[in-house]
């Protein structure tokens, strides 16, 4: 998330004082980029009290995206609530492969939609498009409506391919699923940013993390248009697995890795 301009030198937020005392506040709470944060912080807040309390958040653990109320996901400002999952920067990748795999894709999908980063950075990127979303989680459904307002999506609510419209099915160009890939096992050993503060839904995977995978990997070519694809983030770890849930799917699947992002997606073709 790059810095943003610190309030004007006149505010209460801007002093120097001000300013070391939640850089001090934030390091003290273990923030590695305290600066950074201190600088976002201020930013961000409208008065001392909203200052004091934005601080206290992060100092309390919240996760900084949530303390300022957006976060940033391939140049977009995405609007983000407690109990929705925070888009992560390695996600940026499955975007990326979803744009060179269809780059003239006319109808996306993003399921398991959380915030709605996914669909809103694919439809900014394709320009006109029909994007739907969906999510299981009514915060995620509330939050996703407002990210992907600027682009003209649809939102649903409901459990996987069960909230779509009927009328997407063999339609769809793009179906990019940022499904729960956590082992239940795992979960507890996840950062407290993310076990304390983002839906269990959104996480728990099931007992080796690829329960709901499955579940997309068999039903998406029956929604994907000829030469649609599928795409799900994984881990390293879980990716074979993954890749045969896919081409028991009966599509064409390859894995994409970035190590410098540190992620592993896998796309599935519809013949």
């Amino acid at each position: 998330m790059p810095p943003l301009s610190a309030a004007s030198p006149s505010s209460p937020q801007s002093s120097p004082s001000s300013r070391d005392s939640v850089v001090a506040a934030l390091r003290a709470a273990g923030c590695v980029f305290a600066e950074d944060e201190a600088r976002l912080i201020l930013a961000a807040a409208r008065n001392p009290a909203e200052l004091a309390a934005m601080v206290d958040g992060r100092v309390l653990g919240r996760p900084l995206e949530l303390v300022l109320g957006w976060a940033e996901f391939r140049g977009l400002r995405i609007t983000v609530e407690p109990g929705v999952f925070v888009p992560r920067r390695r996600t940026e990748f499955l975007v990326e492969q979803a744009l060179a795999q269809v780059p003239h894709a006319s109808v996306v999908v993003d399921l398991c939609c959380g915030s709605g980063a996914v669909g809103a950075a694919l439809a900014t990127a394709l320009g006109p498009v029909e994007l739907h979303a969906a999510d299981i989680e009514p915060a995620a459904v509330r939050c996703a409506r407002r990210n992907v307002a600027a682009v003209g999506g649809h939102v649903h609510a409901g459990d996987l391919f069960d909230a779509l419209p009927g009328e997407l099915r063999g339609r769809v160009d793009i179906l990019a699923a940022n499904v729960p890939y956590v082992p239940t096992g795992e979960v507890a050993l996840l950062p407290a940013e993310a076990r304390d503060h983002e839906p269990l839904v959104a996480l728990d995977g099931g007992a080796d993390g690829l329960d709901v995978l499955r579940r997309v990997a068999a039903e998406a070519p029956r929604w994907l248009a000829p030469g649609g694809c599928l795409l799900v983030e994984t881990s390293e770890r879980q990716a074979s697995a993954a890749v045969e849930a896919f081409v028991g799917g009966g599509l064409e699947t390859r894995l994409a890795v970035s190590e410098e992002m540190y992620a592993n997606v896998v796309v599935g073709t519809r013949p």
